[in-house]
């Protein structure tokens, strides 16, 4: 931390983060940086203090109900409801309303596709995955699973003209379905298209044919492609014989793919040190100004990208239009439980780092409202994790009034995605949604950190069943229904997102497009995919459903999940029958996985990337994963499932096995023999410590050690 600081009203800046916003994010701006500090210091002096006591009032309500679990060991679910509404943890639910959000984007409440999040702090993967808007469906079938590559279908030998023809049979059923051609089939498809009126395809056997449904053909773009509409989705067909390797002329199908990315400061990303920090924001600046771009050696060749230009085209009138280029961009802040120095209190005490970055990422977006071109509407959209409850979005909702008023913004032009990822918000999800009414434009669920929440809440009660029997329990079903039924009933329909949550396994494609279907059916207009090859195959789901007709008949019927099922608790059944095999295997399937994300945030700063499993099978994990894997082994702990000794050994032994996985990155640093890095200290603290860690977060652990790691390295 640098000691040069500049001094602001009741605040003090360091020296590199001023300097930053005076040169860079003020640059082009009506605002200087000593206006940007003042009106942080006023805000901080008007909601520091509520960000305080809403963090006290966790650990108080974490305190009563411990105490209640300790004191009654047998659950009666009434008496144990009651206990919530007594003490604040579930509140009354609001009176019968629709949410009320002007000026939102058409990729927010009238396009229903795949969802990215990406680590701000990764210029190429953030490039990579606001272009992934349009992705080639024959890129994503040929280079994946989803065409088993064993025998002649095998991607060892370049070009292998058998998947080559798989990969364009695949694509041309895929347009037979959802853009039939009369008495025809895409595969039959040899040269280019001619518009006269009336779209018409050139068959191989001298025939022609036409769209069933003509309304879907909308232009050509610039390049002569074919481009089509669906369910709000578009797609482009490139028609070329010659280029074509396989005996339909079609040469490759675009699909209009990842609508929208979160950018991420939470989660994803590790930011401790100031550096690392205005990194994260600077990489934001380049987002909002769209001047983002990187460059990086590729087999020998320097290779440089950008951000996509919108793609042209001319619609069936002869009139030139656009279409985005690039995906609608979220920004992720930090949760209210987080802290920072970079900006301290004339204490030199840290602030609210939610508090910094709603301004810092507001301030930058103001670059985006003078050129509309992520915001085609005028709005800045902020998803907001971890809040706990309605008193907690409450809060959220005066801070970005502050923010507005600060810098001079238009009322309700900060839009709120709320995170369903707490127990306490679940509990009181109508409640939270009343009271961000005006600008809510996103729910969504997450497995990992809320069953996190769930094993902490309810740490005192019970040992847990092991983590992937969770998901079969009575809550977790409840808590995926009650997010649709809630959000649909507050008027979210066509007016704002209901997400599902990430497909882990980047590598398993065809599983993903086995099994993810399930969130369109369950009402999501919205699901996160981990790359933007999984955001092009899982736009073929949105092709085949209409989420919205979907969420129409979900209304219709009012189906609501048995709200009591949401307060049952995932206690271990007689039924598992646990062994200590079976809990060897456990204790080791969490020990590996902590340490294999611990490592790299810790030594190397990389706060999302693909981890292999136990079993080598590579999976994208951030803090998250991290949360549910700690918390659970401190549930066994201190249930005395396990013993100290079995988890050190645990992790020494899996400490082996991910040296052993991690042996070709250059920049690893080995956990054994020695035991004694930061980076295994963190992982065994994470177990050890988690029962006492606020709420089950892993951050202060992880900041703790990887500032012992720079200060050491430095």
């Amino acid at each position: 931390m640098s000691s040069d600081q500049q001094i602001i009203k009741n605040i003090k800046a360091d020296k590199i983060f001023f300097d930053f916003i005076d040169d860079e994010v003020c640059d082009g701006l009506d605002i200087t940086a000593i206006d940007f500090f003042e009106s942080l210091s006023k805000i901080l002096s008007e909601l520091q203090d509520s960000n305080h006591s809403l963090l006290n009032k966790r650990d108080k309500l974490q305190s009563q109900i411990d105490d209640w679990h300790i004191q009654n060991k047998r659950i009666d679910p009434q008496n144990y409801k009651n206990f919530l509404k007594s003490i604040g943890y579930v509140v009354e639910k609001p009176n019968e309303f629709t949410i009320e959000v002007e000026e939102v984007d058409d990729e927010i409440s009238q396009i229903s596709g795949p969802q990215l999040v990406v680590p701000i702090t990764n210029q190429r993967f953030v490039l990579n995955a606001v272009n992934a808007r349009w992705g080639s469906l024959f890129d994503s079938l040929y280079g994946t699973n989803v065409i088993p590559n064993k025998g002649s279908m095998s991607t060892s030998f370049a070009h292998n003209l058998q998947r080559v023809n798989r990969t364009a049979e695949l694509a041309c059923d895929f347009l037979d379905e959802i853009a039939p051609l009369k008495g025809a089939s895409y595969r039959q498809i040899t040269s280019q298209v001619k518009y006269t009126g009336t779209l018409i395809f050139n068959l191989n056997d001298g025939e022609m044919a036409t769209l069933i449904n003509p309304d879907q053909y909308i232009g050509l773009s610039e390049d002569g492609n074919i481009l089509l509409k669906n369910n709000n989705l578009h797609i482009e067909i490139v028609c070329d014989q010659e280029r074509s390797l396989h005996k339909s002329g079609i040469f490759d199908v675009i699909l209009e793919s990842a609508v929208t990315t979160i950018v991420d400061f939470e989660d994803s990303a590790s930011t401790v040190s100031d550096e690392e920090k205005i990194h994260a924001y600077r990489n934001y600046l380049g987002l909002m100004k769209r001047k983002l771009n990187t460059s990086f050696v590729k087999s020998g060749e320097t290779i440089t990208r950008s951000l996509n230009q919108d793609k042209a085209y001319t619609d069936i009138h002869g009139t030139a239009c656009k279409l985005p280029g690039t995906s609608l961009t979220l920004v992720r802040n930090v949760g209210i439980h987080m802290m920072t120095k970079m900006v301290t209190n004339h204490d030199g005490s840290p602030i609210p780092e939610g508090i910094l970055d709603a301004m810092v990422t507001s301030l930058i977006a103001l670059h985006d409202l003078k050129l509309k071109m992520n915001s085609k509407k005028g709005s800045i959209y902020i998803v907001k994790p971890k809040l706990h409850g309605p008193e907690e979005v409450r809060f959220t909702m005066d801070l970005f009034s502050a923010v507005e008023k600060a810098l001079s913004i238009k009322e309700n032009t900060l839009k709120i995605g709320v995170m369903d990822e707490e127990r306490r918000t679940t509990l009181n999800l109508k409640a939270c949604i009343y009271e961000a009414r005006n600008r809510i434009i996103f729910i969504n669920t997450g497995f990992l950190d809320r069953t996190g929440d769930e094993i902490h809440t309810s740490m005192m009660a019970g040992a847990m069943r092991c983590k992937n029997l969770i998901k079969e329990e009575t809550w977790y079903s409840a808590y995926e229904e009650n997010n649709v039924s809630s959000g649909l009933e507050c008027g979210l329909y066509k007016r704002a997102q209901i997400g599902k949550g990430m497909w882990a396994q980047p590598d398993q494609m065809r599983q993903m497009l086995d099994n993810k279907m399930v969130h369109l059916e369950a009402g999501a207009s919205c699901s996160w995919v981990p790359s933007p090859t999984a955001a092009t195959l899982h736009a073929t789901h949105y092709h085949r459903f209409n989420v919205f007709r979907q969420q129409q008949e979900l209304l219709s019927k009012h189906q609501k999940p048995n709200q009591d099922d949401l307060y049952e608790i995932p206690f271990l059944k007689l039924a598992d029958q646990l062994s200590e095999e079976k809990i060897i295997k456990e204790i080791n399937n969490n020990a590996q996985s902590i340490l294999g994300y611990v490592v790299k945030w810790i030594n190397q700063g990389i706060g999302c990337s693909k981890v292999q499993d136990i079993n080598h099978i590579g999976l994208m994990e951030d803090r998250a994963t991290l949360r549910i894997s700690s918390q659970h082994m401190a549930n066994w702990l201190h249930h005395k499932i396990c013993t100290k000794k079995q988890v050190n050994k645990a992790f020494q032994d899996m400490a082996v096995i991910v040296d052993e996985q991690n042996k070709h990155d250059p920049n690893y640093l080995p956990l054994a023999p020695n035991y004694d890095s930061y980076a295994y200290k963190a992982s065994v603290a994470l177990a050890f410590e988690g029962a006492e860690q606020a709420n089950g977060y892993t951050e202060d652990i992880l900041i703790r050690f990887r500032r012992k790691f720079l200060d050491a390295r430095n």
